[in-house]
């Protein structure tokens, strides 16, 4: 985006505007998983992926870095699968980031227990990265 700029002299000048940068948190536990997805959202240019490999650290990381948007593999280690939901959500700092779960079992039920714990949307595994990137423009647009 350029934006139009008056100097001293009065003649305007062009100059490019700084691009604004989404901070993400994926909390994954497969590595694999984590590294193919983290690679394909900084391609987009303007995300910037911070990962975490347990929903522990993730909650961690959540309170130090405040990312714009968490995705959470709701299929972790350490923690009990929605406590880390439930964590973010109670804690003052960090309530109002928008998670978006992310799971393999694609039912419904999956589906509604995310939105019940907290969660702001849901993504079925596997990802299909043009509907998630989608998915997290429009809970960004929603917190505004």
């Amino acid at each position: 985006m350029n934006a139009t700029k008056s100097n001293k002299s009065g003649r305007q000048t062009r100059r490019k505007s700084a691009t604004l940068t989404t901070k993400v948190l994926y909390v994954e536990h497969d590595n694999n998983n984590l590294y193919m997805l983290k690679t394909r959202l900084e391609r987009c240019g303007d995300l910037k992926v911070l990962a975490a490999d347990d929903s522990a650290r993730g909650c961690e990381l959540a309170v130090t870095e405040r990312p714009d948007v968490i995705l959470m593999d709701l299929e972790m280690p350490v923690m009990d699968r929605w406590e880390a939901v439930r964590t973010l959500k109670k804690d003052p700092r960090t309530q109002n980031i928008p998670i978006i779960g992310m799971s393999a079992y694609a039912e419904a039920s999956e589906r509604e227990k995310a939105i019940a714990t907290g969660c702001d949307e849901f993504d079925a595994k596997p990802i299909e990265f043009e509907s998630l990137v989608a998915t997290i423009r429009r809970v960004l647009a929603k917190s505004k």
